[in-house]
């Protein structure tokens, strides 16, 4: 697979998520199919591994120091800290103390003596961005880290953040139907020279258009059924515009998720779109996107059909959103 530049490393074109592996999407698979798929994708060219302490509250952590340890030189690993499970509750916590007690806990879990990539990922609002970039830098320089990142933060908390250490990578959401990015982080991190590292750039299974009956097909406590663009009246709507989207996937010659991943790829080079699956044959087809090349007309005529003012309902719920540092269309 084509290789891309973060910080210091040269990774995947396409990474992989792990948080389904143990987190957020309906019951797990079994840890056999889990190890499984972790090995599939070092077969398919990729070398990026997201994880974070959240995830299953630090089980998808402990998988992957397991699968991923006899690779470790092989592979980019990335997690997450300043957001944890406690009491069996999500908390954000992003001050000095309470980061580098959990990048020691991680460490353990991942069977690792430096995580490749740590990103902090919730801004702790009653906490300055600077004293918790400041605990990550004191990890870089004791060697438990080697880059720092940030998830879900705005421009403008990059621009904060960078200037107490430099910011190897951004995470957030970014696809067709979520197009916040554009208001300001992609060019801020072109500017400065940080990786966008892009989730959910599926849009949650909606682009691979196998996804037509969320109250269907969707388990009770998946976290989709919080979000308002799968509410029915919403979804309705956006399903609207698969038959177009799809038309396109057709005249390209690849399938459906292909084209959302190369739409990514082709926005620009410091993109990294990063997938979640449990589907070895979903693995592999969104590993492919690696060798679509979509020209310039064919990337307009996405950017025109699927966006912010044709997608029907906010990416996230009024209570979740409080806890986000991005900018958004105002809806």
């Amino acid at each position: 697979m084509q290789r891309r530049t973060l910080g210091e490393f040269s990774v995947s074109a396409i990474g992989l998520g792990c948080m389904n592996l143990s987190h957020a999407y309906g019951t797990p698979p079994a840890a056999e199919a889990a190890e499984a798929l972790l090995l599939r994708a070092l077969d398919r060219g990729i070398n990026f591994f997201d994880t974070a302490a959240l995830y299953g509250f630090g089980a998808n952590e402990t998988l992957l120091g397991k699968v991923l340890k006899p690779h470790r030189s092989k592979i980019v690993l990335a997690s997450k800290c300043g957001m944890t499970g406690v009491d069996g509750k999500r908390v954000i916590d992003g001050r000095p103390e309470t980061l580098k007690r959990t990048c020691e806990e991680s460490l353990q879990r991942l069977q690792t003596d430096v995580i490749d990539l740590y990103y902090l990922h919730r801004r702790d609002f009653a906490v300055p961005i600077e004293d918790s970039i400041g605990a990550l830098s004191d990890l870089v320089r004791a060697g438990k880290i080697r880059s720092i990142g940030l998830s879900e933060a705005s421009a403008a908390t990059l621009r904060r953040a960078h200037a107490v250490h430099p910011i190897a990578a951004l995470q957030s959401e970014y696809s067709l139907w979520t197009r916040n990015a554009e208001l300001g982080t992609l060019d801020a991190c072109r500017e400065l020279g940080t990786a966008y590292v892009a989730f959910s750039p599926l849009a949650r299974a909606f682009l691979t258009g196998t996804l037509r009956d969320p109250d269907a097909q969707l388990e009770a406590k998946d976290i989709r059924r919080q979000m308002p663009r799968f509410e029915a009246a919403n979804y309705a709507k956006n399903l609207e515009l698969l038959p177009g989207y799809l038309a396109i996937a057709q005249e390209v010659g690849c399938t459906p998720a292909q084209l959302a991943l190369a739409w990514l790829l082709a926005k620009g080079e410091h993109i990294i779109p990063i997938f979640g699956t449990r589907q070895p044959e979903h693995l592999d087809d969104n590993a492919g996107a690696a060798d679509v090349t979509l020209d310039p007309n064919t990337v307009a005529r996405l950017d025109a059909l699927i966006n912010q003012r044709t997608v029907a309902g906010p990416r996230y719920n009024a209570a979740t959103q409080l806890e986000i540092d991005t900018e958004t269309y105002g809806d």
